[in-house]
Formats: structure tokens, C-alpha cells, sequence
């Protein structure tokens, strides 16, 4: 039997050893070292890439553009092992296609801890009719910031996530992890149906245990931050009628209001009833007169009228956003409610589009960025905080949030996205791919 005096010593070692445990500082393994020196090592390449893929166009609508990026994107990807397919969706969608690439585990799905699905797109908002076209470093920013259509969104996120998974080659680490990588050629305005458009993002996500969406990151007062969630973006479109007469007559029988009366109260009404935390709602465009009618392509429309008419018709249309699908279905219901209440002698009917849906917060999420935060602190950098999801717009990971806990957020990051003269920071890139290269490495233990 153990003395007391030897059970002590024993004790008193376990607690100065527990101690030590949590006082030390988090570090590398040898192989996560050496991916941070692939890196750092790529990195000049790295920006390379970026301002060839950024002086690309790449508009949603510029199929040829896509085209190229995707022949720029998957030899390099094949490099890496991946076996790649392309997906044209032209024939049923007039979208350019989906890249698909897959790294199998060794030694068998499910075998090389967590099976990981990268999501990108290879489109901007940026069609060739834009004046905003090429690449460039932004002046009196000492070479640290670059400007070009795209290059946030997302190019700089291709560019890390080839970065990543470049450092993994280089140090046998993507040897033994079991990746899916889906890049759309048109996020920015997706193909529907979406049954079809993000079949191959959804069938990988549902035999996928986490994602990681290298759209751009943000930076806010000098913190960089993580999300995820997102919200959604569904646009609704509003049709009113009246009964067309001598403007003498209104809101008199057999005439009633007009449409553009019907549609001013609906307008109102989802100003005044709708709002609730988490939502929002907008009025994006709104015509009405004797005649309307919205152009082919959505962006405006032509209307013919006189201010002695009651108008007969009226049209809008805008988006409404939320944290969550069963949000999405409240307000919906709301506002087909508050549609049907008619003005006399008017009517109105409104519809909505498939859209994007919401990606809500869960734990898994949470204990994700967690893992994250772990990653960060052995590459000696600050944690990355939970970004409120109000701050940002929709995405595609939102379609797989149902089967799979991620990650929005992790490319690039710079300021500016969707707008002429949007930046990044080149700093941002080599950063990004050591925290993801380390992640998707530790996710890959068994």
C-alpha cells in the first residue's frame, strides 16, 4: 500500500501539473508549423493569382467570364488531388454552372474525423457594361490594399482557400482529410429553380459534418470577426387594380379608390405592422398609372397616365430579410394578410420568389468558433468575435444550414462589397488561409 506521504507527493504533482497545463501558452504541432511557412512562402504567388482572377469578368449574366475563372480555378484545385466535375446549368437556368471537386479520405468516407465542404462562387456583381473592370493597388495604402471588381467578393476567398489547401499539401496534412469543395457560378443571382440551381451543394451538405463558405470576412474596429449566421433575402412582388375613370369620381361609386391608393395602404400598413426584431423590409421599385409594366429584365419598367385618370394599376417590388425560415413564413403570412384587406373597388394579389433562406444561430456553431478561437490563439493572434448577422446580406450556405454547422465568412477581407471600389485587405489573405489550413487540419483528426 501507498503511504499518505507518497499519495500527497502524488496529489501535489497532479495539481502542479494541472497548473501547468492551463497556464501554457496554446502552440503549434510541427506539421501546423510548417503549413504557416507554405503560406507565407505562397503568398507572392498568392496575390498574383488574385489580380488575374479579379482583372477577369466574372458578371453573374457573362457566362464566357465565369467560364474562364473556372479554368483558371480547377487545374489548380486538380493539382491538389481533388477530382474535379463541371456542372453547365445553362440549358435550364441561363447560369454559366457549379465546379465540383472531391478529396477522398484514404481510408474510406467518414474515416479522416469531420467531412468538410467548402463553398464559394466564382461570379461578381459585376457584368461587363460596369466601369469598375481591373485590378489595382489603392493609393497611399503603402501596397497593403487592393481595389478591383470582385476582389473581396469573393475572388480573395478562391484565393485563400487555394492558399489552405496548397499549405496542407505542402505539409501532408491533406493526405488524410476527406474534402468536397462546391463553387457556384452564380451566387450573386442564383438560377431557380433552386431544387435544381444548388442540388450539388445540398446533396454534398447533407453527408457533410461542417462547411466553411470563403465568402468575404469583416473587419471592424480593427477586430476581425466571424459569422454564423445568415440572414435571408426573398423578394416579394405586388400587383394592385382599380376601376379606371374621371379622377372627379374617386373614391366614389362605382369607381373606389384606384390602385395607386390600394397600393399606398398596403405599403403603409407593412411599414406600420411588420416590424420585429431581426427584419427587415424594403420597397425596392413602384410604378402606376393607366398602364404598367416592368422591363425583361427587372430593373425598371415603362408607365403611361394622366392626372385626370384614376389609375388602374400599380406595381412594386422589394426583399424582406430574416434571421430565421420560420420567420420568413410569419412575415409572409402577415403581409398576404394585410394584401387581402382591400381598399373598395380595388384589388391585389403578391407573390414571392424562392430567394435565399436563413441560416440560424446554433451551439454547434458556437463550439465551432470556439475551435476557431483555439486556432488563433496558437497562431498568436486575437479571437475572431460572432459578427451580428444584421451587419450582412444572404448566401449560399444558408442552403445546406439544415444539415451541416459552419462557418460564413472565412476568405478574404477588405470593405466595400458589391459597390464600385471595393478593397481588401492583402493582408487579410495569408492570415485567413493559416487559420483555415489549421482548422480544416485538426477538424481532419479522427
Amino acid at each position: 500500500m501507498m503511504t499518505s506521504r507518497i499519495l500527497f507527493l502524488l496529489a501535489a504533482a497532479g495539481v502542479c501539473s494541472m497548473a501547468s497545463g492551463q497556464n501554457a501558452e496554446p502552440k503549434l504541432s510541427a506539421a501546423e508549423s510548417a503549413m504557416v511557412r507554405a503560406v507565407d512562402a505562397e503568398n507572392p504567388a498568392a496575390v498574383i493569382l488574385l489580380e488575374k482572377l479579379v482583372d477577369i469578368n466574372s458578371g453573374t449574366m457573362n457566362l464566357p467570364g465565369v467560364l474562364a475563372v473556372k479554368d483558371v480555378v480547377m487545374p489548380q484545385i486538380e493539382a491538389l488531388g481533388f477530382k474535379t466535375r463541371w456542372v453547365p446549368m445553362q440549358a435550364f437556368d441561363g447560369r454559366a454552372g457549379d465546379l465540383v471537386a472531391e478529396h477522398a479520405c484514404p481510408a474510406g468516407s467518414g474515416k479522416c474525423g469531420k467531412r468538410i465542404l467548402l463553398i464559394g462562387h466564382m461570379d461578381t456583381v459585376f457584368e461587363p457594361t460596369s466601369s469598375f473592370q481591373r485590378y489595382a493597388i489603392v493609393p497611399g495604402t503603402e501596397g497593403k490594399v487592393a481595389t478591383g471588381p470582385g476582389v473581396n467578393d469573393m475572388k480573395g476567398g478562391l484565393v485563400v482557400m487555394l492558399s489552405a489547401l496548397k499549405a496542407m499539401q505542402a505539409a501532408g496534412t491533406l493526405d488524410q482529410a476527406e474534402i468536397t469543395i462546391v463553387l457556384s457560378g452564380d451566387e450573386e443571382l442564383h438560377g431557380e429553380p433552386t431544387s435544381l440551381s444548388r442540388t450539388d451543394m445540398i446533396e454534398v451538405g447533407k453527408r457533410s459534418d461542417v462547411a466553411l463558405e470563403f465568402e468575404n470576412g469583416s473587419r471592424i474596429g480593427g477586430k476581425d470577426m466571424i459569422r454564423i449566421s445568415r440572414r435571408s433575402a426573398i423578394l416579394w412582388h405586388l400587383e394592385t387594380s382599380g376601376r379606371s375613370g374621371h379622377s372627379s369620381q374617386i373614391f366614389r361609386e362605382p369607381f373606389g379608390y384606384g390602385a395607386i391608393y390600394e397600393l399606398a395602404r398596403i405599403l403603409d400598413q407593412f411599414r406600420t405592422q411588420l416590424p420585429e426584431k431581426g427584419l427587415t423590409f424594403s420597397v425596392g421599385m413602384v410604378l402606376g398609372g393607366a398602364t404598367a409594366k416592368w422591363n425583361d429584365t427587372g430593373s425598371g419598367g415603362t408607365v403611361t397616365g394622366k392626372s385626370n385618370v384614376i389609375p388602374p394599376v400599380a406595381l412594386a417590388e422589394g426583399d424582406i430579410r430574416t434571421l430565421s425560415n420560420e420567420q420568413t413564413q410569419r412575415v409572409e403570412a402577415k403581409m398576404r394578410a394585410i394584401v387581402a384587406d382591400h381598399l373598395a373597388k380595388t384589388g391585389a394579389t403578391i407573390s414571392f420568389d424562392e430567394g435565399y433562406p436563413a441560416m440560424a444561430e446554433t451551439e454547434g456553431a458556437h463550439a465551432l468558433v470556439k475551435q476557431l478561437n483555439e486556432v488563433n490563439a496558437a497562431l498568436g493572434v486575437g479571437p475572431q468575435e460572432v459578427m451580428d448577422p444584421m451587419l450582412g446580406g444572404a448566401g449560399d450556405i444558408a442552403f445546406v444550414a439544415p444539415y451541416v454547422v459552419g462557418l460564413v465568412g472565412t476568405g478574404a477581407m477588405g470593405d466595400g462589397a458589391h459597390a464600385e471600389g471595393e478593397t481588401v485587405y492583402l493582408d487579410s489573405l495569408p492570415l485567413e488561409a493559416k487559420r483555415m489550413a489549421i482548422l480544416m487540419e485538426r477538424l481532419s483528426k479522427p
